[in-house]
């Protein structure tokens, strides 16, 4: 009877603590897509800032790779910041190499 319980207890525990485990691996995998996300926001938002603020005049026109500046761009997924310039319109965004739709980020302005 005493090792009937423990096997049914033993299977209770398995049951509830099986797609806990998983749940938090699928947690911190969101986790660190989110805070991704809010690093490549604040990277791009500052550049782009700088370059609306005449940095944008030292570049050519057309496409071209632009490096991120600040330490947090170490935290990023592998990828590339890419500005496209047409006129004095403006595009700076961040294209991670997975194709990771979850950390793309695009800001456009228009310089004066």
């Amino acid at each position: 009877m005493l090792s009937t319980e423990l096997v049914v207890a033993i299977a209770i525990l398995l049951v509830t603590v099986v797609p806990l485990a998983f749940s938090f691996v699928q947690e911190a995998h969101i986790l660190r897509q989110s805070y991704q996300k809010a690093v490549a926001l604040e990277l791009v938002d500052g550049e782009m800032e700088i370059l609306l603020a005449g940095e944008w005049r030292s570049f050519h026109e057309g496409t071209q790779d632009y490096p991120l500046h600040g330490d947090a761009a170490r935290n990023l997924p592998p990828g590339k910041a890419v500005l496209t310039i047409t006129g004095n319109h403006l595009r700076l965004e961040w294209l991670p190499e997975k194709g990771n739709l979850a950390t793309h980020v695009l800001r456009e302005g228009t310089a004066r």
